[in-house]
């Protein structure tokens, strides 16, 4: 528990106090008169429902309040729980930051967003949420980035990084992964807010124990500090019949004790007292107290207590990450107030006009300032000063080359080719491999990234002995200091990609790009996507890095054999996918890559690879270097012409990935047949459907790439060949119209040598062969 220090005497503290609550009634106001214009002021001739979420609002209008009008520094930065965003656009129009016209926009076309945007909306957010848990860990990573760039581009200076997010939050998995991450426990500048209000969408949550939640922080290193009883609670406290009333209090369930924040004066000093041992000396208790003090008592929680809120920022211990348990009432100070279904209820006509007297609004002109005289809008024009950021002066990354201009021979694999490609930018371009950091969920050894380990070490705060430096057999060197680049998390996929997002948003957060990389295995990317979405959403931007794929990893059976990940770049929006074929392609597409990172016009990119071994003679890369570059340039906007037939083809098969040797092998088996066959190499689906799309007059993507890799001339029917599943490049029968036969991965894998599984899936020689004669209509 935070020692109560609330009525200690300190210089100025009433009158804060007093300032505060009267900015903290005003962020009430705003918040709910913004949800309420947007839904029954606004006009809204679709009637469909517009929404919001006024008391999950109200739970952290103290929080909010006691934060930025007293304890936050322009180097801080907040992630706001998603149904919190119009408490937050409320504090930045007290602010100066938004005008009061803007309040007026919530959830309209191109105005505030329904929750907090870093790239949409137009006021300060430092983190976007919307997807719980999400949110909530934003702030580790971002602190972690902030600690990379300060420590090799000094200016990001320092600061707290702090997480508004509900109890309800803490029910999904992503935060206790990053909790518990062993990188996480020296984040001191880490700071969680519980909004502890024990309610969830649907329901009072019955079994939400706070101390088992302090618990589980404090057993992965976190300082706790307990907010549970504001000053009018605690002094009742030592009263006669006090102690009852804490123990009565301190074992009631959640369920009850909401129930008494709807009861009437009557009904609590009834329902109060209990039946127990503590029932005689709480009548007594409560007897002594009028209407209105009972009232208040029984919802005078520490986190609506704005003295116990400041004493606890004041007991932050910042070597160690800090979470608060801030006890709070949902719709605290509305009539929907610790009603169970409140969560996106709206005040009725009658309500909000009695809300707008209470904290001394104006239904008619709800936008009108804090009087200027004062001492609250003085407070406010202080803080807005001391809180005001320089803009922030961006530098442009390094120049990436395009070719390393070395071809590679013998046989090989595109992930060991990715890690060459690695070694060879570090050679070539030291400036632009200066500013790549890579991270890795414990598999940096088995995805081929050794070479590149032992070259740049391991990244840590502090310098780590490295105990095996001196043993002749080990081959990768773990050497860990401040000026390692690369990050090494425990396995869990959510954090390497929460991570990867906020190092891919240094670039506009501190104006230091960097280009982030991450590695996993690629059967594990779905796991992954939905963090790394909401990161590319709120700007961040990365190359993500899946692999092996496909069931071209055949002995590790169905459960590591990817599917789905090679369509990621037709869905996934400010994401190109490339998935080449051979090592040469792979340099050329990583570079690519990383050219778009760290840039405002910039954006992310997956490169799924493979561990299957392919002649790399098979790419047949020109020697002359106009040819050369052409093929460069049409390897990375998405496709190739590898092998053209004499004359005009019978048919085209289009093969990605780890495929493409079995297209070569059945274009020869199909020449033989009396049969011409084209092979395009396809390198990225996303990028020839943009340009598909743009065709039609439907997207602003280049198009040429389709006359290069699918001229008019040479049109025929297609046979799409890919590793994983075949709808990915089943649009490309529309390029011109022609016959269509797909063929991929739509089922869960086997085990077995390679020629088994691709049998059993029919994306074999054997079937490409057949699926070519049943389009030609060869008997």
């Amino acid at each position: 528990m935070v020692p109560d220090t609330t009525t200690s005497p300190r210089t100025g503290r009433q009158e804060l106090l007093t300032a505060l609550g009267e900015i903290e009634q005003r962020v009430l106001w705003l918040s709910a008169a913004t949800i309420d214009h947007a839904n029954r002021v606004r006009p809204n001739p679709t009637g469909l429902k517009v929404g919001g979420h006024q008391a999950s609002c109200a739970s952290m209008v103290s929080i909010m309040t006691t934060l930025w009008f007293h304890e936050l520094t322009a180097d801080d930065r907040v992630s706001v729980k998603p149904h919190a965003s119009p408490a937050l656009h409320a504090v930045n129009h007290l602010l100066g930051e938004l005008p009061a016209g803007a309040l007026e926009t919530l959830r309209s076309f191109g105005g505030l967003q329904s929750y907090p945007s870093r790239t949409k909306d137009p006021d300060p957010v430092d983190y976007s949420t919307g997807s719980v848990g999400i949110g909530a860990t934003a702030p580790i990573w971002g602190a972690l980035a902030r600690r990379y760039v300060e420590g090799r581009f000094p200016g990001a200076g320092t600061g707290r990084q702090y997480a508004l997010l509900g109890d309800a939050e803490l029910d999904e998995g992503a935060c206790w992964e990053a909790v518990q991450d062993p990188m996480v426990a020296g984040l001191g500048e880490v700071v969680w807010i519980v909004d502890l209000n024990r309610q969830s969408l649907d329901r009072v949550v019955p079994a939400l124990s706070a101390e088992r939640l302090a618990g589980m922080f404090e057993a992965a290193g976190w300082q706790v500090l307990t907010l549970k009883y504001g000053e009018q609670l605690t002094e009742l406290f030592s009263r006669p019949g006090g102690e009852a009333l804490r123990t009565r209090l301190d074992t009631m369930g959640n369920p009850e004790y909401q129930r008494l924040l709807r009861c009437t004066p009557a009904e609590l000093r009834d329902r109060l007292p209990g039946t127990g041992s503590t029932r005689e000396p709480l009548e007594r208790l409560v007897a002594t107290l009028d209407d209105d003090a009972l009232h208040s008592a029984v919802r005078n929680l520490g986190g609506h207590d704005l003295g116990a809120l400041l004493d606890a920022y004041a007991a932050i211990d910042d070597t160690r990450p800090t979470v608060i348990l801030a006890y709070t009432v949902k719709g605290r100070g509305l009539h929907s107030e610790g009603h169970p279904q409140n969560h996106s209820s709206l005040l009725t006509r009658d309500q909000i006009a009695d809300l707008a007297t209470r904290t001394g609004a104006d239904l008619d002109d709800p936008w009108r300032p804090l009087p200027a005289d004062s001492a609250a809008a003085r407070l406010c024009a202080e803080r807005a000063e001391e809180l005001r950021r320089p803009p922030v002066g961006r530098i442009a990354p390094p120049p990436v080359p395009t070719d390393f201009g070395r071809t590679p021979g013998g046989t090989g694999t595109t992930q060991q080719a990715f890690g060459r490609a690695l070694l060879d930018l570090s050679r070539s371009a030291p400036e632009a491999a200066a500013r790549v950091v890579t991270v890795s969920p414990d598999v940096s050894s088995s995805t081929n990234l050794g070479g590149w380990l032992n070259k740049v070490g391991v990244w840590s705060p502090t310098e780590r002995v490295d105990w095996f430096a001196d043993d002749a057999e080990t081959i990768l060197h773990w050497r860990e200091n401040p000026t390692g680049q690369h990050v090494e998390l425990g396995i869990a996929e959510t954090n390497l990609v929460g991570l990867l997002g906020e190092l891919g948003a240094t670039w506009s957060r501190w104006g230091q790009p960097l280009l982030p990389i991450g590695i996993m295995y690629d059967p594990f990317v779905n796991r992954a996507l939905e963090p790394w979405q909401f990161g590319i959403y709120a700007g961040g931007q990365s190359l993500l890095v899946g692999t092996p794929s496909g069931v071209t990893l055949a002995p590790e059976g169905g459960a590591h054999q990817s599917i789905t990940t090679p369509s990621l770049g037709l869905e996934q929006p400010g994401c190109t996918t490339w998935e080449p074929a051979f090592a040469q392609d792979t340099e050329w597409c990583v570079l690519a890559a990383l050219s778009l990172l760290g840039r405002p016009d910039g954006g992310s990119a997956y490169l799924r690879l493979s561990t299957r071994p392919v002649d790399q003679s098979q790419a047949a890369v020109p020697a002359d270097p106009a040819a050369r570059e052409r093929r460069r340039r049409q390897a990375v906007a998405g496709a190739y012409g590898l092998r053209r037939a004499e004359g005009t083809p019978d048919v085209t098969l289009a093969a990605m990935g780890a495929m493409v040797p079995e297209a070569l092998t059945a274009a020869d088996r199909l020449a033989g047949l009396g049969v011409a066959a084209d092979v395009v190499c396809v390198t990225s689906p996303g990028l020839l459907f943009r340009a598909t799309q743009a065709r039609r007059g439907l997207d602003d993507a280049p198009q040429w790439v389709l006359d290069q890799a699918f001229p008019a001339d040479r049109a025929a029917p297609l046979v799409t060949l890919l590793d994983g599943h075949p709808h990915t490049l089943a649009f490309l029968g529309t390029v011109h119209n022609t016959p269509v036969t797909p063929l991929g991965v739509t089922r869960f894998g086997q085990s077995g040598a390679l020629d088994e599984v691709h049998r059993h899936h029919g994306i074999d020689t054997e079937s490409v062969v057949r699926a070519a004669l049943d389009l030609t209509h060869r008997p």
